[in-house]
């Protein structure tokens, strides 16, 4: 398949054009400056220079559609929801009618309290004022109108060497503060994946989803964020402590809610559905091999 790739030099997409273009796809990817279409194009892909006519060009010249770009501007996230609404309706518009593949990355923190998430629950984020922008049920409505939408909802922690993401903060906030912390007693738990493996899945409902279906792409349920602390701790060699939640936000700034949420989702019938299995190293072997500390 020819496949349009938004996010394509992102941390997640670069990895996925990688997966594609192993398996014998053709990749397209949307550029917004030079770096990244000079490492697009290194690699084999071809090259979308990137706005909304771009979105529009790049889904219709394609026979497929992996979006995977987000703006994450945590200062201004009415933007961010903004830009997201309106980048999924434009791809998915150029898309109605083809039965081509129309892939959406999501996240599933947020989905549930107080239990394990898994694929049947519904995302409670609807329209431009939720997260995202609601673009998720967006997107997976394009399932009624001749698009085969997928969503793949991402764990918060998607690891590896390289990762400049969630956990990396962390590695930076303790640096900052010279103690490695986490939120209470530090039981609540955060999902985590491989960037392999996630590029794996990627590739994997991008050839055989079935329209309108929700995968997980999550290798482990949970990881107690005082196990994520205590590891940070000793690879910076530094005390490990309990922050107050009302402190949180004090200590970690802008991650530090999320931090203290409880968060543990299920991927068993991703894995059912699809065929995938997680293979690669887990977030406590990527921090014990040194690879957030270089």
């Amino acid at each position: 398949m020819r496949v349009f790739v938004t996010g394509a030099s992102g941390w997640i997409g670069s990895a996925v054009v990688d997966e594609l273009l192993a398996a014998g796809h053709g990749v397209v990817g949307l550029a917004r400056s030079e770096s990244s279409a000079h490492s697009l194009e290194a690699k084999g892909a071809s090259v979308q220079r990137g706005d909304l006519d771009s979105l529009r060009a790049g889904a219709a010249s394609a026979d497929a559609v992996v979006h995977l770009a987000n703006k994450h501007d945590f200062a201004n996230p009415a933007a961010s929801n903004l830009a997201e609404r309106n980048a999924v309706q434009t791809l998915g518009d150029a898309l109605v009618g083809s039965d081509r593949p129309f892939l959406v990355a999501a996240g599933v923190a947020g989905l549930v309290m107080g239990r394990v998430s898994t694929e049947n629950d519904v995302n409670p984020s609807h329209g431009l004022d939720s997260p995202r922008g609601g673009s998720e049920n967006l997107a997976l409505a394009f399932a009624d109108h001749g698009v085969r939408s997928v969503s793949v909802r991402f764990a918060p922690t998607v690891h590896g060497q390289g990762d400049h993401g969630f956990v990396s903060v962390l590695v930076d906030i303790a640096r900052t503060t010279g103690v490695s912390g986490y939120v209470g007693d530090g039981a609540n738990r955060w999902p985590a994946v491989h960037r392999s493996d996630a590029a794996r899945l990627v590739r994997l409902a991008l050839e055989s989803a079935a329209p309108g279906s929700v995968l997980h792409a999550v290798g482990e349920e949970g990881v107690p964020t005082r196990t994520i602390a205590e590891a940070i701790g000793r690879g910076l060699d530094l005390p490990v402590v309990s922050i107050p939640a009302d402190e949180a936000a004090t200590h970690f700034g802008w991650i530090g809610g999320f931090f203290g949420m409880d968060l543990p989702s299920s991927s068993a019938l991703t894995q059912q559905r699809t065929g995938w299995t997680p293979t690669g190293p887990s977030l406590a072997d990527d921090l014990a091999s040194g690879a957030y500390f270089a």
